[in-house]
């Protein structure tokens, strides 16, 4: 949409639903619906309570197509790669995820939530350029607990980064679609490459730590 709108609902003539009901309608995260708020693209206000309520009638126009949108080209990569890595992985690729077949179900369920944060983690930090330091930050500890449940796991270094590249290889493809997908100039497009390969190195730096700390605690008498 082009155009502001203002956060009056005395002004507005139109059904009012919570940001659950809004993310619901249009399969888009709460992030992303709270930036295109922010942004003025979609009708919203805020309850006495603080809590978000977004115009219906904007959101139907949007699912029906008769209102265009203003597409952040960052914003579908993580559930893209996402929905990558689970296709893989359920399709039991035994040569690109051997790493993956050898863990027990109850290993795969502990490291689930981590992997599926960590993911959905590259959006917004390719898009909240004020909140990187603290994004990274939390990407570091959460490659840091998987790497220790790697370790713990009896997974070796080798698989962990293997387990790695797996995921970053996602990325990159999903990245490189997006990019194509969106039309990106070639400086918007190495700015992608730099973000993704900052957060990546910073994530197999941790997953690294992680092991060197298993092997020093083993060779504890």
């Amino acid at each position: 949409m082009t155009g502001r709108y203002r956060d009056d609902p005395e002004t507005l003539t139109t059904r009012w639903i919570t940001l659950g009901q809004a993310c619901k309608l249009l399969g888009v995260n709460e992030s992303t619906l709270r930036r295109w708020a922010d942004a003025g693209h979609v009708r919203s206000f805020r309850t006495p309570g603080g809590h978000r309520r977004f115009s219906e009638e904007d959101l139907r126009l949007l699912v029906a197509g008769q209102a265009p949108t203003v597409r952040e080209p960052y914003n579908a990569i993580s559930n893209l790669a996402l929905t990558r890595i689970r296709r893989r992985l359920q399709r039991g690729r035994s040569q690109a995820a051997h790493w993956y077949s050898g863990l027990g179900e109850e290993e795969r369920d502990r490291m689930r939530p981590l992997g599926r944060r960590l993911v959905a983690l590259v959006s917004e930090y390719l898009t909240k350029g004020t909140r990187r330091t603290n994004l990274l930050d939390e990407a570091r500890e959460i490659a840091h607990e998987y790497g220790r449940l790697l370790a713990r796991d009896g997974l070796s270094l080798r698989d962990a980064v293997e387990a790695f590249i797996f995921f970053r290889k996602t990325l990159d493809e999903t990245a490189m679609e997006e990019a194509q997908k969106n039309d990106l100039t070639a400086e918007k497009a190495l700015e992608l490459w730099e973000l993704l390969a900052n957060l990546a190195d910073q994530v197999l730096l941790s997953i690294a730590e992680s092991y060197s700390e298993a092997v020093v605690a083993t060779a504890r008498p």
